[in-house]
């Protein structure tokens, strides 16, 4: 089984990466942690080696009440620190902080690329294709 983990906090989004997964993929499973401290905590305590980590950079409480839910720099800065293990792709529509991610972590020897989501099909047509040739030959 396949297995891939990604940073991510819109709710739509998340239902979109789990169907175009789910429908061209049934048996990988893809895990989405909504903050960056989930995200790190799942990390320390990963079962198994995901074959792809996606990651967004901003991130936003549900309420005002919500604790901080950091960024994606916060959980590439973790990463940095880690021994590379699998591809990244990042999903960023902040262009500075996306490049400041990719180029930290492809210094700290992982490797790395990333999409802009641009368009309503972004996900379908951008997202999936190239995390799919990010772990090629097997796929998803």
């Amino acid at each position: 089984m396949r297995y891939l983990l990604m940073l991510e906090d819109d709710l739509d989004r998340i239902r979109r990466f789990t169907a175009i997964v789910k429908s061209c993929h049934p048996n990988a499973r893809l895990e989405v942690y909504r903050t960056a401290p989930e995200f790190i905590a799942a990390y320390v305590t990963l079962g198994e080696i995901p074959c792809l980590v996606c990651l967004d950079h901003d991130l936003f409480a549900d309420s005002p009440s919500d604790p901080d839910p950091g960024d994606g720099r916060d959980v590439s800065a973790y990463l940095t620190t880690q021994t590379p293990v699998s591809p990244v792709l990042i999903h960023s529509t902040n262009a500075p902080a996306a490049d400041s991610m990719m180029y930290s972590m492809r210094d700290a020897g992982w490797t790395v690329d990333r999409i802009a989501p641009i368009g309503d099909d972004w996900i379908e047509s951008y997202w999936f294709p190239t995390a799919s040739e990010m772990i090629a030959p097997t796929g998803v």
